[in-house]
């Protein structure tokens, strides 16, 4: 059970424009967008993602149901519709069932209640992993965009990895699409690929119609290291990994005199190793899933080496989330971490692409009605 005072819950009622945020889970992209979009409405299946939800923000919006239960006809008009569908047949970690799967396949149930709507959102975001641009030879994006290009949306794939905001390697892909008839601002436009585009991306873009090339400014250099998230008081209780540490590994670790590194345990030629980040940045969380799936801090300070897991808390802070979000500390707070989109990756994108859109496309619109009444 999770305990927290409701006057310490944040307030995402004060912003310009609105949402529907599907697959919301424990909230961070609406937490992301606080002051940009406000959430009309709410979804997830999972009643432990709900709980955190509900323990952070108010849960008026928030509809604990199966996303095939759930109606477009039924929605509040909105001006963003933004879905972080499962990754799991899509994931190098997962089936790799494609699209058409059964968990990732959910992106479809979406995009129909996103066409039951009487008026639906001219802005729409999708999240999912690097697998999404390559999955069956990149035959699955093709589908989406055509799928969404039917529904009169145009618009393209960006890769940015959270390593940009926080000390996690988190590459995520973004699609960003509005209607057909937009005009998108010109900064928000480029000529061809960029840092926003990967190898896939990039010949993805060049193969479809209707694709556009977002365009952005990269963020500053991360001041943030893994040493700084990492609670020093807790005590070490999992040395016992340290004899899996491959060779190579420990030749590296020796060279260090103090050194905080991540790890988590994998199969290599049939044995079990740990393997080492040693650039002061964590691997990508996962969800408390199977033994593999629970990253290791391993810290050496002098001929001292001790190891111990990641605790949920230190998940949230790789997130970008402050100490105040209220999570379990258990392995439910893994999950609502690990299934998460990292909160400055959320709030870099709806500053630097979805309000300026949102100003595009609403203005636009009343400008147009204004016209229409003059004449």
């Amino acid at each position: 059970m999770i305990r927290t005072v409701a006057d310490n819950k944040v307030d995402l009622t004060c912003a310009p424009w609105t949402m529907h945020e599907f697959f919301a889970g424990s909230g961070l992209v609406a937490y992301g967008l606080k002051g940009m979009f406000r959430p009309l409405w709410a979804n997830d299946i999972c009643p432990k993602k709900a709980a955190v939800y509900r323990a952070n923000f108010s849960s008026k919006h928030f509809v604990l149901d199966d996303i095939k239960n759930i109606s477009g006809r039924d929605l509040p008009p909105a001006h963003l519709s933004w879905a972080s569908f499962p990754c799991q047949d899509l994931s190098l970690a997962g089936s790799l069932g494609g699209i058409d799967a059964s968990r990732s396949g959910l992106v479809w149930e979406w995009l129909r209640i996103i066409n039951e709507m009487a008026e639906p959102p001219a802005l729409l975001v999708i999240e999912n992993v690097m697998g999404l641009l390559s999955s069956n030879s990149g035959a699955d994006y093709i589908k989406l965009h055509y799928s969404l290009m039917n529904l009169g949306y145009k618009g393209g794939a960006m890769l940015i990895n959270a390593s940009h905001f926080v000390p996690q390697s988190r590459p995520r892909v973004f699609v960003v699409a509005v209607r057909k008839e937009v005009s998108i601002p010109i900064e928000l436009q480029d000529q061809g690929p960029n840092w926003l585009h990967n190898k896939a991306a990039a010949n993805l873009g060049r193969l479809l119609p209707n694709w556009v090339w977002w365009r952005a400014d990269k963020p500053p250099k991360r001041k943030q290291n893994l040493i700084d998230i990492i609670d020093f008081s807790l005590p070490y209780d999992k040395d016992d990994v340290l004899r899996l540490i491959p060779k190579h590994h420990r030749e590296k670790l020796d060279k260090f005199d103090e050194i905080v590194a991540t790890g988590y345990r994998r199969i290599r030629h049939g044995n079990q190793c740990l393997e080492l980040r040693f650039d002061g940045v964590a691997g990508c969380l996962r969800t408390p899933e199977g033994g593999s799936s629970k990253q290791y801090v391993i810290i050496k300070k002098g001929s001292e080496l001790h190891a111990r897991l990641l605790t949920p808390r230190e998940a949230a802070r790789l997130m970008g989330v402050p100490d105040s979000f209220v999570i379990p500390n258990n392995n439910d707070g893994y999950k609502a971490m690990g299934d998460a989109v990292v909160l400055p990756v959320v709030t870099f994108i709806g500053e630097t692409f979805l309000t300026k859109l949102a100003e595009a496309i609403y203005n636009e619109q009343h400008i147009q009605s204004f016209e229409r009444i003059s004449n």
